[in-house]
C-alpha cells in the first residue's frame, strides 16, 4: 500500500484505505476523515456484534421478569427493576444500570482501543499521516468517531429497552423515584437525558482508551488495558477506606442518572459527574495528543 503521487494531486489514505475523491485542503476534508472513521468503526464485525449483545439484554431482562412469578428481580439500580412491571419504560433505565459496570464500557474500550493501535497494527498509520491534516486533526477526528459510538451504544440500549418494555408491559404514566406522577412523554424525555449524560461519561473513558491506544501497536492490549482501568475504578468505589478518593473516580458517578428520574431533578451529583468526566477527558486526550504528537511513527 501506498501514497503515489498522481498528476495534479495525491493518493490519500483515509482510515486505511486510499481515496482519490479526498481534497488535498479546505474544510471537507474533516467531515470525510469522520465519516471514514465512522463508516470503519460501525462496520467491524466485532463492533457489530458487540452492538447487538448490548441491544439483546434489555429484551432479555424484559422477557425474564414477564415470565418471573412475582416480577422481584432486585438490584441493579436505583428502584428502577422494581417499577418495570408498572411501566415498561423501566426496562430502558434497569438495562443502562444492568450494563454500566461492563458491557457498555466494553464497547467504548473496543472502539478506542483500536483507534491509533490498530492502524499500527495494520501498517497503515504511516499512510494514513501522508493526509495533510496534521496529527492532531487525525487524532480529534478519531476521537469524534468514539464519541459517536458510545452515543449509539447508549442510544441503543435505551431504545431497545422502550421497544421490549413497552410490548411487554405497556405503558402510561411514569411514577417518578420521588414518588410523583408524570406523563410518558416525559419520562422519554428524562430517558433521553440519561442517555446523553452516561454518552458524556463514557466519551472519558474514550478518553483513557485513546491514550492507551497510543501507547501499543496491540489493539487487543489496549483494549483489555481500558477495561481494566475501568474495572478498577468500580473496585476502588467499593472500598470504603478510601472514600475520600471515590469523588474522583470517573465511574462513582456513573449512576447519578438516577436523579433524573426524581421530581424535581436532583442535578448535583450530575453536574459533578460532567466536572470529572470533562477533566478525565481533558487530561488523557491531552496525554494521547502529546504521545501521538512525539510518537515515532514505523508501521
Amino acid at each position: 500500500m501506498s501514497a503515489a503521487s498522481t498528476t495534479g494531486g495525491t493518493d490519500l489514505l483515509v482510515g486505511g484505505r486510499p481515496d482519490r475523491d479526498v481534497p488535498r485542503t479546505g474544510r471537507a476534508l474533516p467531515l470525510r476523515f469522520l465519516r471514514s472513521e465512522l463508516s470503519i468503526i460501525f462496520g467491524r464485525r466485532r463492533n457489530v456484534a458487540l452492538l447487538a449483545v448490548l441491544a439483546a439484554i434489555p429484551v432479555l431482562l424484559a422477557v425474564a421478569i414477564k415470565l418471573s412469578s412475582d416480577g422481584d428481580q432486585g438490584g441493579g439500580g436505583p428502584g428502577f427493576f422494581e417499577a418495570i412491571t408498572s411501566n415498561g419504560l423501566f426496562v430502558a433505565f434497569a438495562a443502562l444500570a444492568a450494563e454500566l459496570p461492563l458491557f457498555l464500557p466494553l464497547a467504548v474500550a473496543a472502539a478506542s482501543g483500536d483507534a491509533i493501535a490498530g492502524e499500527a497494527n495494520q501498517g497503515t498509520l504511516r499512510y494514513l499521516l501522508t493526509i495533510p491534516a496534521g496529527r492532531t486533526r487525525l487524532l480529534l477526528t478519531k476521537y469524534a468517531a468514539v464519541v459517536i459510538f458510545g452515543l449509539v451504544a447508549t442510544a441503543l440500549v435505551a431504545l431497545a429497552g422502550v421497544v421490549a418494555g413497552l410490548a411487554l408491559f405497556g405503558g402510561g404514566d411514569v411514577v417518578l423515584l420521588s414518588g410523583t406522577t408524570t406523563s410518558l412523554l416525559d419520562g422519554v424525555g428524562r430517558l433521553a437525558l440519561s442517555v446523553l449524560y452516561l454518552s458524556a461519561c463514557f466519551a472519558a473513558l474514550g478518553a483513557i482508551g485513546m491514550f492507551v491506544s497510543t501507547l501499543t501497536e496491540q489493539p487487543i492490549a489496549a483494549i483489555v488495558a481500558t477495561i481494566g482501568v475501568n474495572v478498577l475504578m468500580f473496585i476502588l468505589d467499593q472500598i470504603p477506606q478510601i472514600s475520600w478518593l471515590h469523588p474522583f473516580l470517573l465511574v462513582d458517578h456513573w449512576a447519578a442518572f438516577g436523579d433524573l428520574l426524581r421530581d424535581p431533578m436532583a442535578t448535583d451529583a450530575i453536574g459533578q459527574g460532567l466536572l470529572v468526566a470533562l477533566a478525565y477527558a481533558a487530561v488523557f486526550m491531552t496525554a494521547a495528543w502529546a504521545r501521538f504528537g512525539s510518537k515515532d511513527i514505523t508501521s
